[in-house]
């Protein structure tokens, strides 16, 4: 391995956060320059501005930016739930850094007379000298510095999505990867093992389960060994290099889970603890203190008619848009259909909306009318169940079409959970029924993840997560994600 292989692979994270900052540094001072550049190109003449008297601007905006991309969160090593989090606070951090040059270019404005008295104004007048506004803020054009951060936003959100890409390249080749192990061998320790198998892209290569039990060791749990037991952590650690323990025994006493954290930090490793109620801990919670006892509450459920307008006004126009942009896709479809094998267009089955209410749902069919059930979705492209013209309108989501007719009648949403069929709804628990709080979508956050071609009710995490956090700039997010996995065919399969 070269020298510099050796460099990235011990000392990735750090590497990789600087080379964003350093990206996100050159992006927002090209937006800047090509915003003056485009407002040039079209000013009335005489109203022109040379690039001088935008140089101050353009450096306190470039400054701010980076401060409002890390106070938002954009370089922290730990990434959410497929990355939404991210593609939010890229939104969040524009508009607040564009208040914030706002805001500077009146403080900061070329002004030869003093306006005031007193320590500010002396304070404000060092800080004049400090940083003039070259030219005087009355020369610079608005609708460079609105396109400026327009551009700004779009850029970083593309720089963002490519640098997502880029990093789960380099951890789908090992590169970056830190060794994980996980103590505990319980439901929940098999729980984090499966998301670790599931998403490499994680950056957590999964090693191995250690075990209080030391008949355990050597055992297979699921598709991993127990490594030892809880007295050969150390060893564990050193032969193989482990870079991050995740301690998954919710069930144990605190004491015991305190003994095991305390063993941790002799060692100095980094470690994640499951916590006892983590179920609870998926909701949006706060912590309070009684008399230094913390208390987790849940936070108060809001459901704003604000937020119910905003969200059924973009369903509607989302639904009206998709529906007249696609109506010769969709004719073509359901003509194909016809001449493809017997039977009806469309493909009606009862699923269970919001507030656990029935609905039919619509979608082209995509199976041979005698094997139209409620039996399980085919899960490959080889299931003799599905007819020719099917393949390819699951390979690309164009099945799921209709569903915008659901839209328009107010059954679902263009962004919510899934919807299950009765009888599954039957069989949920309590906490799993809390997905039928938010109006069923076309897509979702698990139509979009790595799990979508496992069950829905066996990933209703992403569900919970949504509801947790729904909002109108999420929806965004997961629609435009969305079209990227339909542009490259990630559909049904």
């Amino acid at each position: 391995m070269t020298r510099a292989g050796t460099l990235l692979r011990r000392h990735f994270e750090p590497l990789v956060l600087s080379v964003q900052v350093l990206v996100d540094l050159v992006t927002v001072v090209c937006a800047c320059l090509f915003a003056w550049w485009a407002r040039e190109q079209f000013a009335p003449v005489g109203t022109e501005t040379p690039l001088e008297a935008y140089r101050s601007i353009f450096a306190i905006t470039a400054a701010v930016c980076l401060i409002c991309f890390h106070r938002f969160g954009m370089y922290s090593p730990i990434k959410s739930l497929l990355n939404v989090e991210e593609f939010k606070a890229v939104t969040k951090a524009t508009l607040t850094a564009f208040l914030v040059v706002l805001s500077l270019l009146v403080l900061l404005r070329d002004t030869s007379t003093s306006v005031g008295t007193g320590p500010f104004w002396n304070l404000l007048e060092a800080i004049h000298e400090l940083v003039r506004l070259t030219g005087g803020s009355e020369r610079l054009s608005r609708v460079t510095l609105i396109l400026a951060f327009g551009v700004i936003q779009v850029s970083i959100l593309l720089g963002r999505f490519a640098s997502f890409k880029v990093i789960q390249s380099l951890h789908r080749r090992g590169i970056g990867n830190r060794n994980v192990v996980v103590i505990g061998t319980g439901s929940t320790a098999q729980a984090l093992q499966r998301k670790f198998l599931l998403v490499p892209t994680l950056g957590l290569n999964f090693i191995g389960f250690v075990s209080e039990d030391k008949d355990e060791i050597g055992d297979l749990v699921e598709r991993s060994r127990v490594l030892g037991s809880l007295d050969q952590l150390k060893a564990i650690m050193s032969e193989r290099k482990v870079g991050e323990v995740f301690v998954a025994l919710p069930e144990a006493e605190e004491s015991q889970v305190m003994e095991i954290v305390t063993q941790l930090e002799a060692l100095d490793a980094t470690y994640y603890v499951v916590p006892r109620f983590y179920h609870l801990m998926r909701y949006k919670i706060r912590i309070e203190d009684l008399d230094s006892i913390p208390l987790i509450a849940r936070v108060e459920r809001r459901d704003p008619m604000t937020g119910r307008l905003v969200k059924r006004c973009f369903d509607l126009v989302v639904a009206a848009m998709v529906l007249l942009l696609v109506g010769p896709l969709f004719l073509i479809s359901a003509w194909l259909i016809r001449r493809d094998s017997a039977g009806p267009v469309f493909f009606r089955q009862v699923r269970v909306g919001l507030n656990g209410l029935p609905f039919e749902m619509l979608k082209f069919r995509t199976m041979y009318d005698t094997d139209c059930a409620d039996a399980e979705a085919p899960e490959t492209e080889q299931d003799p169940r599905v007819t020719r013209i099917g393949r390819l309108l699951r390979r690309y989501s164009l099945d799921e079409l209709p569903n915008f007719i659901n839209v328009m009648r107010g059954e679902m949403s263009v962004v919510g959970p899934r919807p299950e069929m009765p009888f599954i709804v039957a069989r949920y628990s309590d906490g799993d029924r809390e997905r039928l709080r938010a109006k069923p979508g076309v897509t979702g956050l698990w139509q979009i993840s790595y799990a979508r071609q496992m069950a829905i009710h066996d990933n209703l995490d992403y569900d919970l997560y949504y509801i947790e956090n729904q909002s109108f700039l999420l929806d965004l997010v997961i629609v435009a994600l969305t079209g990227v996995a339909v542009v490259k065919g990630t559909g049904a399969y």
